[in-house]
Order: structure tokens, then sequence, then C-alpha cells
């Protein structure tokens, strides 16, 4: 009666066990490798992120630096306009 036991539980530990290691093997190296072509993915819409952002940020920048071209010249033109607004005033009041 021991014995069909002893058998069976022999057939399981040096049948079944390798067999239920090697599958498992095999689908944790599967798993690992779709966790490492997504983490490669993720890794490149990372970076075009990244590219869309700094190329974002460089139109920002060379906008930023035209508005203020623009309000810096047109400030300085503007004084030099009051200034010469201010010397064609004459320089003693009219009486009438």
């Amino acid at each position: 009666m021991d014995k069909p036991l002893f058998v069976i539980a022999f057939f399981m530990i040096v049948v079944g066990l390798p067999i239920i290691l090697g599958v498992g093997g095999d689908m944790f190296k599967r798993w690992l490798k779709h966790k490492e072509t997504m983490s490669a993915a993720l890794n490149a819409q990372t970076a075009e992120r990244a590219a869309q952002y700094a190329a974002q940020t460089e139109r920002l920048e060379q906008r930023v630096r035209v508005l203020e071209r623009i309000v810096t010249d047109r400030g300085h033109d503007l004084s030099q306009e009051i200034e010469r607004l201010r010397g064609d005033e004459p320089s003693t009041p009219r009486i009438n």
C-alpha cells in the first residue's frame, strides 16, 4: 500500500517537478523579455517627448526674444519721440 504512494510521489518529484519548473522558467523568461521590450518602448517615447518639449521651449524662447526686442526698441523710439516733441515746444510760455 505504501509502495504505490511512494511510486506516485517519486514520479511527481522526478518528472513533474522539472516539467513544472521548466514551464515556469520559460514563462518567467517570456515575461522578463516583455518587460524589457515595454521598457525600451517607454524610453523611446520619453526621449521623443523630451525632444518635442526642447523644440517647443526653443521656439518660445525665440518668440520672447523677438517680443523683448520689439518692446525695448519701441520703448527707445518712443522715448526719443517724446524728447523730440519736448524740444519742439517753446521754452517760454506764450501770453495771449
